[in-house]
């Protein structure tokens, strides 16, 4: 047992890829940890209603807060991981694309609150919401993907587990000045701590890689591309998040908590995948360079023990659903029946997200956005007809579909890719002949 330790150990320091997933799996499980007390202390303090009204405005932040830095921080690691040198601007262009982008989505989505959002949740909800998603959290996205980019993953855990914690104490002085706080009053805590560790983000990459240089005309040139970036991520959202808005204008903030709650579990079962596919992002864009048939190849090395995965988190999630209520509290029950439809969920994810890495390592970007903006509508269409008449039931349909057909699109893409290059590579033996 000692040898075979010594030698898991060995591996693991050997290998760059095995090292940066263990950071990044053990970063997000400490912050993980500290969002469950943080989940558990306002979800019991703020109550179904409450929590309904927080999380309704946290999923209509979350729909255009991809945009908030317009995809510069995707191409930041794209560009730094085939060539260091470029960090400096690369590092300048995403700040200020963020602060730009982020004041006018600010705007934009404070005005339209009121009309997507019910009228029991206060515009000041939306609005310190939004800064905290809309700025500070994107500037702190922007810093992870910085310590990414150098597959420097324990800085990454770091600045996450630095977040969590804020905003645990920030959920723990919120109990203890007013025992039962308010969705406004939580709200504000979340905007304080997200303000903090971005500051704390920008200091530690700038201390450690150096002072972020602007490039305008490299960064006008690489609008496109970010573009394609921040709708592919703005989609995503959209499918995932955006039926618990939905929820709490179509429905009842209850049914917003309960559905919430159960999905929340799903996140966190992704977590180990999401892990890998982290670390393994800058591993991708490098056997991009080369084509699909290399950025496949690097995901078929991964893929098979993610899938194992994902199939025993599926019977994980079934025998541990009757725990919720005894965590939550009793208006929690339902969510039992939620997380038993949505267990499912983590595996049509695994395999759809590692195919869609894969395309977007070969420069398919464009390709993946404009299957999950397709998804996207089609979650919302569905959602328009089945929240109204099955409330949180009908969201857990509409989510099951969206990934199901996300899943269908992005192997069908990948392998008819695959075999169109494959096909290319072959070259015909007349052409030889002179």
């Amino acid at each position: 047992m000692i040898r075979l330790m010594k030698s898991w150990r060995s591996r693991i320091g050997q290998s760059v890829l095995a090292r940066n997933t263990l950071w990044t799996f053990l970063g997000q499980a400490l912050r993980l940890g500290i969002q469950g007390g943080c989940f558990v202390v306002i979800a019991r303090s703020l109550g179904a209603g409450n929590y309904g009204a927080f999380i309704g405005a946290v999923s209509l932040v979350a729909i255009v807060s991809p945009f908030a830095s317009l995809g510069f921080g995707s191409v930041l690691i794209k560009n730094v991981a085939r060539d260091r040198s470029l960090f400096p601007r690369c590092w300048g262009n995403a700040l200020l694309m963020s602060l730009v982008t982020g004041a006018i989505l600010l705007a934009l989505i404070t005005g339209v609150a009121r009309f997507a959002l019910p009228a029991s949740i206060p515009t000041a909800l939306v609005f310190m919401v939004a800064a905290s998603d809309l700025f500070a959290a994107r500037v702190t996205d922007v810093a992870c993907l910085a310590f990414q980019s150098f597959e420097e993953m324990g800085w990454t855990a770091r600045i996450n587990v630095t977040l969590s914690g804020l905003r645990l104490l920030g959920a723990i002085v919120a109990v203890k000045v007013w025992a039962h706080p308010t969705a406004l009053q939580w709200g504000f805590l979340y905007c304080a701590a997200s303000c903090i560790c971005a500051v704390f983000s920008i200091v530690v990459v700038t201390q450690r890689f150096g002072k972020p240089r602007l490039d305008t005309a490299e960064m006008v040139s690489e609008l496109a591309e970010g573009f394609h970036f921040a709708t592919g991520l703005s989609a995503q959202t959209i499918y995932n998040d955006l039926d618990k808005t939905m929820l709490a204008r179509l429905s009842t903030l209850e049914a917003t908590g309960i559905y919430a709650a159960a999905y929340r579990l799903i996140d966190v079962a992704f977590v180990p995948v999401r892990s890998l596919l982290w670390a393994a992002s800058p591993g991708y864009f490098r056997a991009g360079e080369q084509g699909i048939r290399a950025s496949v190849g690097y995901m078929k090395r991964l893929l098979p023990r993610a899938v194992t995965y994902a199939l025993l988190v599926f019977f994980a999630l079934i025998f541990a659903a009757p725990l919720i209520p005894r965590i939550l509290g009793p208006e929690y029950a339902r969510s039992v029946e939620a997380l038993h439809w949505l267990a499912l969920i983590p595996l049509m994810r695994t395999i759809h997200t590692f195919c869609g890495d894969a395309l977007t390592a070969a420069g398919r970007q464009k390709l993946r956005m404009h299957f999950q903006v397709f998804i996207a509508v089609v979650n919302v269409l569905i959602n328009l007809v089945v929240i109204p008449m099955y409330s949180w039931r009908g969201a857990v349909w509409s989510s099951l579909a969206s990934d199901f057909l996300l899943l269908v699109a992005m192997v069908s893409a990948v392998t008819l890719l695959s075999r169109e290059s494959d096909a290319k590579s072959v070259v015909p033996q007349y052409a030889l002949d002179p």
